[in-house]
């Protein structure tokens, strides 16, 4: 079919698309103006360019395209948030955190932890130098202790609150007084000076030549290591000396038997005091001897000897 021969009395009429072809312009085909031809159809063709949104439609010329007047960035009637519609969602903003001194936003607080931290870690190193500082420490046996005595050195001294108050080791470590001494040399027990604290006040006299000696046998010691002997004794207002020998071996320091009562010259019942000496005993048995040798001042009463666990004071 042609246009203009066998159809419609118009190339529109006849064939909707005519005016695309050479023979159809020939004879006179326009591009229908309602619809593609069909009668009462809805014409939705917009030459490019030329739809408006927001404002009605300019019509440019066929072919050319139309400035919209919109600018990029406006709100487009066409396509809208549903909450900009009657009855549409409501929209629920929420608030930006606020912001820092700097305009950004506030992050973890990592100071605090930090400073937190800190203090969990010096609370520590406090807690173990507390615990170092105050650990009990024994010194070696080869070391001095804290009065500067090595082993088995003497130390002679008033009765101090230390040696005072370790009454419940002296009860369970064994314990002498002059009656149950072995007596050698010309030493004899006596009881007529006041103040020994020896059972019934009986005391050692005789001690004050060379070759005198006291001898203490005893048992007991469950475990072997450091111990401390003490020595009951009295001195007539002036410093006196003897020697230990622990177990056969004699101390190469002597044992001080000091005036530390401050008593008066021949005053022996004012002249009552103690001393002490570290030593290293055995386990099980062991002997201990208090002698007068050649080079001691040995003019002394003695009533008692015992044994303290460790060295102490």
């Amino acid at each position: 079919m042609t246009p203009g021969n066998n159809g419609a009395s118009t190339p529109e009429d006849d064939d909707p698309f005519g005016y695309l072809y050479a023979d159809g312009q020939a004879n006179g085909a326009q591009p229908p103006s309602g619809g593609y031809g069909y009668p009462n159809a809805v014409n939705r063709v917009r030459t490019v360019g030329q739809r408006q949104y927001g404002q009605q439609a300019q019509t440019a010329p066929y072919g050319q395209v139309s400035q919209q007047q919109n600018t990029y960035g406006r709100p487009n009637a066409h396509y809208a948030a549903p909450e900009t519609f009657p009855g549409g969602a409501t929209t629920v903003q929420q608030q930006a955190p606020a912001a820092g001194a700097g305009g950004r936003g506030r992050g973890p607080n990592t100071k605090g932890l930090l400073i937190g931290a800190v203090a969990v870690v010096a609370a520590v190193v406090i807690g173990i130098g507390v615990v170092m500082l105050g650990g009990d420490k024994e010194p070696d046996d080869t070391g001095t202790q804290a009065g500067g005595a090595t082993p088995g050195q003497s130390q002679s001294a008033e009765p101090s609150p230390s040696a005072s108050s370790s009454g419940a080791s002296q009860a369970e470590l064994p314990k002498t007084d002059a009656k149950a001494l072995r007596l050698e040399g010309g030493t004899t027990t006596a009881s007529d000076i006041k103040g020994a604290k020896a059972d019934g006040g009986v005391y050692v006299t005789g001690f004050n030549k060379a070759g005198a000696s006291v001898t203490w046998t005893f048992n007991g010691i469950e475990k072997a290591g450091k111990y401390t002997v003490f020595v009951g004794y009295s001195v007539p207002g002036k410093d006196q000396n003897a020697t230990l020998t622990v177990n056969g071996t004699p101390l190469t320091t002597p044992v001080d038997l000091k005036n530390w009562a401050g008593a008066g010259a021949g005053d022996y019942e004012k002249g009552w005091t103690k001393t002490y000496n570290y030593v290293q005993l055995n386990k099980g048995t062991n002997t201990v001897k208090l002698s007068c040798e050649q080079g001691n001042q040995c003019d002394a009463l003695i009533d008692q000897l015992w044994l303290v666990k460790g060295w102490v004071k």
